[in-house]
């Protein structure tokens, strides 16, 4: 199984930047515990902090993954051309955030990414994404035995 994880603006600075809500753990330490945890799955990891640049690498996706797990980070809350993007991609898409946006800023409840997407998980800090990766190869299972 093939999965592309891509990450919005400015978790390339998770490890350093508000713990309490981010989690302690880099995103090069997020990459190595799901390859550690998911030895059976090839990863491709992806960040930016430019929206174009987010939107090439999903379009891009199309023929080379299974599936997209996308942590847009604040572009969330704000890209209609994330979304559309994620909308022309036929793959399981599973919106993940660490902190539990419930709980934040008024500005964070409104999730225009996420619509886009087959589900959303949010609030587990680093265990967003292994619920996210494990919920695509359920999914990917029952898909294949229902052929």
């Amino acid at each position: 199984m093939k999965i592309l994880v891509i990450n919005g603006p400015n978790l390339n600075l998770l490890g350093k930047r508000e713990q309490s809500l981010y989690g302690k753990l880099s995103l090069k330490d997020i990459e190595n515990k799901l390859n550690n945890e998911f030895k059976g799955s090839f990863f491709e990891f992806f960040q930016s902090n430019h929206e174009g640049e987010i939107i090439d690498k999903i379009q891009i996706s199309k023929n080379k993954f299974d599936a997209i797990v996308i942590n847009p980070g604040g572009f969330a809350h704000s890209s209609v051309a994330i979304r559309d993007a994620l909308e022309e991609i036929d793959l399981i898409k599973i919106e993940v955030h660490l902190s539990n946006l419930s709980k934040r800023e008024n500005f964070r409840q409104n999730l225009i990414t996420a619509s886009a997407c087959d589900g959303y998980i949010s609030g587990f800090k680093e265990e967003s994404y292994s619920a996210a990766v494990h919920l695509i190869e359920k999914y990917l299972k029952v898909k294949e035995k229902s052929k």
